[in-house]
């Protein structure tokens, strides 16, 4: 069979491989001048950093299968994670059971009311329970107010922003169901990271493809999918200020978000359409340090306090090896505003001195000559929102249109958009290519 691929990132590059270890031609074209989306890289005192901070949990055995196949798994390796809450003008250890008792902003038995809860939403493997609820409601009613004001509201704000109420708890049940398998009894959490970068691997993941018999194109955008008696027949593609050129195909898949692909298939049917545009994304704001010193202590820093402009600091390199570039620390800030906001449209310079203020609430010391440079990365269509009965409204990977598929973000779940699950979407879609491949292949 051949198959087009619209979109370089995981999902797109896994179902070439698959296409291509099975002995079929695919095709992928990247409108972006480089491959992997979110995990792909820039270089950072001689080593590659991700453009948006990236790890494994334990559970996420389909990314570690294609490292490992990849030829790449000697550059994985697991470690300890140190995780923090930023509440009330200090951080707080957050990474155990003993840390969450030491948490004195919650009167003593709302510390065991919470954490009895999570620890029973960690061993609870039914999730379409908690479809039709909210997890401002749920945890309202089962953690009690003041676990809901101090932790999950202002969580639930930064992640969501006006949606936060929106969101369903079957969103929440996955982050916290995920990060349990990356413990071991009372043990701290312990992460994956390949140390030659996520961008490397799945640049390595391009080359295996056009190594078996495949092609992989950068800089070139598909415009429109061309359907031709109710099945996709191939699609327009060009580079930038470039001349227009159609490629014929089997079948195509598509991994761009819902509001790209109604433009490319503007004759889809209503009710498939519908399905498509009732879906909500959420754009991913990052500013990223390079520092000459440490900014904090800890790995991962859940902010609780919305008068910071972000939500989330991952000190890259409180977990990672800083010689990987060149002796520097690399913070990410991070945010997920919606596209019309004030934050999502300010300059660099702009964000970062709004910013500066709010790193000495981190740190009383932090000073601005303490950075040595530093990045903006922003991204459309980065979260979607998970709202309430969520899985009534996933549109299926077979489009209405014979031969043409959808693999993105918005059909992840329960579980939350990751590398991982990017993989393993971008392989099944594949199989079901060839599973329908016999109906309607040239």
């Amino acid at each position: 069979m051949r198959v087009g691929i619209i979109g370089g990132g995981a999902a797109g590059l896994a179902a070439a491989y698959e296409l291509t270890k099975q002995g079929h031609f695919a095709e992928v074209f990247e409108a972006a001048p480089f491959l992997g989306g979110q995990a792909s890289t820039f270089e950072v005192g001689g080593g590659q950093l991700e453009r948006g901070y990236h790890h494994l949990f334990v559970s996420d055995t389909d990314m570690v299968e294609l490292i490992e196949e990849l030829g790449l798994g000697d550059s994985m390796e697991w470690l300890e994670s140190k995780v923090g809450l930023f509440h009330g003008a200090r951080i707080w250890n957050f990474a155990t059971p003993m840390d969450l008792l030491r948490f004195s902003p919650l009167p003593f038995a709302q510390r065991i009311r919470l954490g009895l809860w999570t620890f029973l939403l960690q061993k609870t493997r039914n999730w379409r329970k908690y479809e039709g609820i909210t997890a401002a409601e749920w945890t309202r009613r089962h953690m009690g107010n003041a676990a809901y004001r101090v932790i999950w509201e202002p969580m639930l704000r930064g992640k969501f922003g006006d949606h936060y109420d929106k969101v369903s708890m079957t969103w929440l049940w996955g982050k916290i169901y995920l990060r349990v398998a990356s413990r071991k009894g009372m043990q701290k959490e312990r992460l994956g990271y390949p140390m030659c970068s996520f961008g490397t691997v799945f640049d390595v993941c391009g080359e295996r493809v056009v190594e078996q018999g495949g092609k992989v194109h950068v800089g070139v955008g598909v415009r429109r999918i061309k359907i031709r008696d109710g099945r996709a027949v191939g699609f327009t593609a060009a580079e930038h200020g470039g001349e227009e050129r159609d490629y014929e195909y089997d079948a195509v898949i598509a991994t761009t978000p819902s509001y790209v692909f109604t433009r490319l298939v503007p004759d889809l049917p209503d009710h498939y359409r519908n399905v498509l545009e009732s879906a909500q994304y959420l754009s991913a704001v990052l500013m990223i340090l390079v520092l000459d010193r440490p900014l904090t202590s800890k790995y991962w820093l859940n902010v609780a306090d919305r008068s910071l402009p972000f939500v989330g600091v991952i000190e890259h390199t409180n977990m990672i090896d800083r010689n990987l570039y060149g002796g520097h620390h690399i913070v990410y800030l991070t945010n997920y505003p919606d596209r019309d906001s004030e934050l999502y449209r300010k300059e660099p310079a702009e964000l970062l001195e709004e910013f500066v203020p709010h790193l000495r609430k981190l740190n009383p010391d932090f000073s601005r000559d303490w950075i040595v440079e530093y990045h903006h990365y922003r991204v459309d269509g980065a979260q979607p929102i998970i709202g309430v009965n969520y899985g009534q409204h996933i549109p299926d990977h077979r489009t209405p249109f014979g031969s043409l598929y959808l693999a993105n973000t918005t059909q992840i779940y329960p579980e939350d958009r990751g590398t991982n699950y990017s993989v393993r979407m971008g392989r099944q879609v594949a199989r079901m290519v060839l599973e329908d491949g016999d109906s309607y292949a040239s």
